[in-house]
């Protein structure tokens, strides 16, 4: 009689299960990964010759966008990505099964969560990549560990976000529009997609008080060649941190494993099918 596998080993099996569904997912590959890629190249084609100022100096326009598309494609491969997927799931009545199986539920939410957060770091090196080899984007080594530790608290944290925004959007149908709707204006005014120079006080004050701005400045200040010592915003990684503390416990109210009353998904379909009949 073989044993039980360990916690771990499920964790990792769910992890990769997960990693593959998504990979094959052209539409969500797309979005997470190439979309990115292709704001990259077209931004840096339209306005890669100039500067920006910072607080600490003035920077390359190509590295400046190299730093905010990776974080920004982070941001898309977790908390947009698991908006997007755990209605569906719900819908199609795939997490009510899961849930009825011998495996600790955990495992499958710690697998789906590990999945987004792989994907996260494999748009992030493909970023970074593509700024060596096209951007003149210089890496300091003494600046990778807060690279590393800047990007796995905004990960986990916008990840917490997702699943807990996830629990209040009504079906499947609502996902797409739902996360596109509370993320893509954000970036615009979180020095993602332009670099804001003195705008208005109220987008000012929206930026700052959600966490994508923080995380994208954090995660620039690592590549910024102006910005002295060790790369550390510690005020912002501990601002993003308590985001993602909040994030984990509306998730724990707001996520929901039973389909949606009138949802999408094809159980849902069947459902409303017998009741009619």
């Amino acid at each position: 009689m073989s044993a039980f596998p360990s916690m771990a080993t499920l964790w990792l099996i769910q992890a990769r299960y997960q990693f593959r569904t998504f990979a094959r997912s052209k539409v969500g590959m797309f979005f997470t990964l190439g979309l990115p890629t292709v704001m990259l190249v077209l931004f840096n084609a339209l306005f890669g010759g100039g500067t920006v100022d910072t607080a600490s100096g003035s920077w390359s326009v190509q590295q400046f966008y190299t730093g905010g598309l990776a974080a920004f494609t982070a941001v898309s491969a977790t908390y947009t990505n698991l908006v997007n997927v755990v209605p569906v799931r719900r819908d199609e009545g795939i997490l009510k099964r899961w849930r009825s199986t011998p495996v600790p539920l955990g495992v499958y939410l710690g697998g789906w969560v590990s999945s987004a957060l792989a994907m996260a770091l494999l748009g992030v090196l493909l970023q970074l990549t593509i700024g060596v080899v096209f951007y003149d984007l210089s890496i300091e080594l003494a600046k990778v560990p807060a690279m590393i530790i800047t990007f796995a608290v905004g990960v986990t944290a916008f990840a917490m976000l997702g699943l807990a925004f996830a629990g209040v959007v009504p079906d499947a149908d609502s996902a797409p529009a739902a996360a596109n709707a509370t993320i893509l204006p954000l970036a615009f005014v979180s020095d993602v997609f332009i670099p804001l120079d003195d705008p208005p006080r109220w987008l000012e004050v929206v930026g700052d008080v959600f966490p994508l701005k923080p995380f994208v400045n954090a995660f620039q200040d690592t590549l910024n060649p102006t910005v002295t010592g060790s790369g550390f915003d510690t005020s912002a990684l501990i601002y993003v941190a308590l985001w993602g503390v909040v994030g984990a416990l509306l998730a724990r109210r707001t996520f929901r494993w039973e389909p949606s009353v009138g949802g999408s998904g094809r159980r849902s379909r069947r459902r409303r099918s017998s009741s009619a009949g």
